[in-house]
C-alpha cells in the first residue's frame, strides 16, 4: 500500500512538469556527510527503483560526480527526462589527517584527500550545467559555514534556483528552525533522507521551485 501511494503521489507531482521542454538537471550540493548521497538514493529508489551511490560514515565517500540520467516520468504518452546529479561534498579545507581517525592508513588517507580535492573542483564546474540545486544542510550543525555561504553565493550569482534541504531531522539534536531563521529568504524543507520522512514535501517544493 505504501509503495502504491508513493508511486501515485510522485506521478501526480511530476505531471505538473509535463510539457516542459528544458531538460532538468538537479544537482545535490552541500558539506561532506550532510546526507546528499542518502537523499540521492532515496530519490532514485522512489523514481526508478535503484540506488545511485555508496554511503559511508567516512567523509568524502563521494569523490566524483554521479549522474542518473533519463529518469523518465510518463503521462498520457509524454515523457519527462529528469537527471539527478550527486556531487562530492564541498569543503574549504581538506586535511588527510582527518581521515586517519576512521582507521585509514596514511597512504589511503592522502589518496582520499587528493581525490576529494579533485571532486570539489568537479562539483563546482557542474554549476555551469545544472538547472536547479538541492542544497543539503545537516540540521544538527551550524548552517552558517563558509562552504554553505560560498555555495549559495555561487548559485545566486548564476541565478540557479535552489531549495535548502534541512536533513537529519530524525536526530534529537536537529533544528530545522535554526536553518530557517538564518536563511528566511529561501525555501527550507526539513526531511530525513535516511528514513524518507517529509520527502513528499521536498518533491512538492522541487516542482514549485524548478517548474
Amino acid at each position: 500500500m505504501r509503495k502504491f501511494f508513493r508511486r501515485s503521489f510522485f506521478k501526480n507531482i511530476f505531471n505538473k512538469l509535463i510539457g516542459k521542454d528544458k531538460k532538468l538537471k538537479i544537482g545535490l550540493y552541500g558539506h561532506p556527510n550532510s546526507g546528499k548521497t542518502t537523499l540521492a538514493n532515496t530519490m532514485t529508489n522512489d523514481w526508478i527503483g535503484k540506488p545511485l551511490g555508496l554511503v559511508s560514515e567516512i567523509p568524502h565517500e563521494t569523490r566524483r560526480v554521479y549522474r542518473q540520467e533519463r529518469v523518465q516520468i510518463e503521462y498520457d504518452g509524454v515523457e519527462l527526462d529528469f537527471d539527478i546529479v550527486d556531487t562530492p561534498g564541498i569543503a574549504t579545507k581538506i586535511d588527510y589527517k582527518n581521515f586517519l581517525e576512521y582507521g585509514l592508513s596514511e597512504e589511503e588517507a592522502k589518496e582520499r584527500a587528493k581525490e576529494a580535492t579533485k571532486g570539489i573542483i568537479e562539483a563546482i564546474k557542474w554549476l555551469d550545467d545544472v538547472t536547479g540545486v538541492l542544497l543539503v544542510v545537516d540540521a544538527t550543525q551550524d548552517p552558517l559555514t563558509q562552504a554553505n555561504i560560498t555555495i549559495m553565493g555561487n548559485l545566486e550569482a548564476r541565478k540557479i534556483p535552489f531549495v535548502i534541504v534541512a536533513n537529519k531531522i530524525d536526530l534529537p539534536e536537529a533544528s530545522s528552525e535554526r536553518i530557517t531563521s538564518v536563511f528566511p529568504q529561501h525555501t527550507v524543507v526539513p526531511i530525513s533522507a535516511l528514513h524518507g520522512e517529509n520527502t513528499a514535501d521536498l518533491y512538492q517544493a522541487m516542482v514549485d521551485k524548478f517548474n
